[in-house]
């Protein structure tokens, strides 16, 4: 039994199929709770890369495609559906606090809020910092979901998940996708990242349906470091965003590039989402990706 701000976690458990990699300890989910017919993606990359952006405006593009969108924040800065909603909503572990963690008190209303172009929020908040397991909120969200019937009304769901990859908890979104998403700029540091992170999804995907969609260049004019790193591993990039001023100040302004004026260079980019999301529902072939060695990574990218 497993204690997380005073829970008993009984839905987070060590289950009796093998571990999910060498030395794996990373949490397994209830496996009766599952997502549905939704296509599901969990979206991925280095701290402060842009994934909430990227997140949020795939959202939209989806929507605008006449999808029912649902987008899920798994951080616990909460920000994810800022663009979205114009607000920091309330968690789902804020809207269990108010119940005592009572789940079965809650309103759909309570911790699911409508944001822009009908894009349905949540925010799942996390655990107090040095406590608990991120994949309990995770799992506690999506049960919640279910509960709530919501998700048999949903085309697509987004988990736009913090940072890199270092525990269960983190990889627990990648119990549900049906495609992990990364997003990458063309500099060193990112590129380790998303290393690490292909990894998480090659572990993962010995016990589940998950697999590499792929990688999503944000914030780089220039793509060479990426391409050579796809090159030796196997990857494929989706779609790229250059670093460009509008799409820094959509987030101050509390909006989504969808909403701001179609100048040609933000149109440009519109469309660029417009066609990510068209693709991403036609489908995509699993990319058999093979993770390189740290070292490998450094003589790769010209490290002298």
């Amino acid at each position: 039994m497993i204690e997380t701000a005073n829970i008993s976690v009984s839905d987070i458990k060590r289950g009796p199929r093998p571990p999910d990699g060498a030395g794996s300890v990373q949490v397994q989910m209830d496996p009766s709770v599952k997502i549905g017919n939704a296509l599901v993606f969990a979206i991925y990359g280095k701290g402060g890369i842009g994934k909430s952006t990227t997140s949020s405006n795939l959202s939209v593009a989806f929507s605008k495609l006449g999808k029912r969108v649902l987008q899920i924040g798994c951080d616990p800065k909460h920000d994810s559906t800022f663009t979205l909603t114009k607000k920091l909503v309330p968690t789902v572990i804020d809207a269990l606090e108010t119940v005592d963690f009572h789940a079965e008190e809650l309103r759909l209303e309570d911790f699911v809020f409508t944001g822009y172009n009908g894009v349905m929020c949540v925010e799942a908040g996390g655990p107090p910092a040095g406590t608990g397991c991120g994949g309990y909120v995770v799992g506690q969200t999506v049960k919640l979901l279910k509960e709530h019937h919501l998700l048999e009304d949903t085309d697509v769901v987004i988990f736009d998940v913090l940072g890199d990859v270092v525990c269960g908890g983190f990889a627990a979104p990648l119990q549900h996708a049906d495609r992990a998403l990364i997003v990458t700029a063309n500099d060193f540091d990112s590129i380790f990242a998303m290393n690490r992170i292909v990894q998480a999804i090659g572990a993962k995907s010995k016990n589940y349906n998950v697999r590499l969609g792929g990688v999503i260049v944000n914030r780089s004019d220039a793509t060479d470091q990426v391409d050579k790193f796809n090159q030796a591993t196997g990857l494929k990039t989706m779609a790229h965003f250059p670093m460009l001023d509008e799409i820094r100040k959509s987030r101050l302004q509390k909006c989504t590039l969808f909403e701001l004026e179609p100048t040609p260079a933000v149109k440009a980019v519109q469309d660029e989402y417009l066609r990510l999301a068209a693709a991403l529902l036609a489908g995509t072939d699993p990319l058999p990706s093979i993770p390189m060695k740290d070292r490998d990574i450094f003589d790769l990218l010209g490290f002298d």
